[in-house]
């Protein structure tokens, strides 16, 4: 199997700010909220608290909106930003694990095929998080918690902190913008996929 990142690897940006813009164009009076989101962002940036709060923060928009009809209408305008590579190279066995919302991802996932999904567990008419976020380690951890994996072939992502899934595939690579390098630093590796 292989198992990727979402946003920036095989989604062109991320999705949660994108969904945001996406509804605050159509709801300008979401704007009520940016003093709780900008709050948010400040105190994480203190140290106050931690990103699962911060996140929560940040979807707390989600209580004036009708979120599962957005999330449709969202994937109709941009399910063309998932780049065509992995379009190309979609098994039906491709795990994707993502720090954005499950609520999110899996009218996409379900668009392209993809049946796993581990992603933040967050409450759609809410936005508060039912544990932690999905980020660096927490992403191995829920690996292993919902799929008892311990290795596999393949693994891309945009981000060093998901280091630690890297470390449990047999090749892993960092993709930016759509196009992908070899992991740093990883030794198991062989050869590198062409898009």
């Amino acid at each position: 199997m292989n198992i990727y990142d979402f946003d920036g690897t095989i989604y062109r940006g991320d999705s949660s700010i994108d969904f945001y813009f996406y509804v605050l164009k159509k709801k300008p009076s979401l704007v009520k909220f940016l003093p709780t989101q900008f709050g948010g962002v400040f105190l994480y940036l203190c140290g106050i608290i931690d990103k699962t709060q911060m996140k929560e923060r940040f979807f707390c928009f989600l209580t004036a909106v009708n979120s599962s009809e957005l999330v449709e209408t969202f994937w109709d305008e941009n399910q063309r930003k998932v780049y065509g590579w992995y379009l190309a190279q979609h098994r039906d066995e491709d795990i994707i694990i993502s720090a954005s919302p499950e609520f999110l991802l899996r009218p996409i996932c379900d668009r392209l095929g993809i049946t796993c999904l581990i992603a933040s567990k967050a409450d759609p008419h809410t936005g508060r998080f039912e544990g932690e976020n999905c980020r660096g380690k927490e992403k191995a951890v829920r690996l292993r918690q919902e799929y008892s994996v311990t290795h596999f072939e393949k693994f891309y992502s945009d981000s060093k902190t998901d280091q630690s899934l890297a470390e449990m595939a047999e090749q892993a690579f960092l993709v930016k913008k759509g196009m992908m390098r070899r992991w740093p630093g990883n030794s198991r590796q062989n050869s590198c996929p062409h898009p």
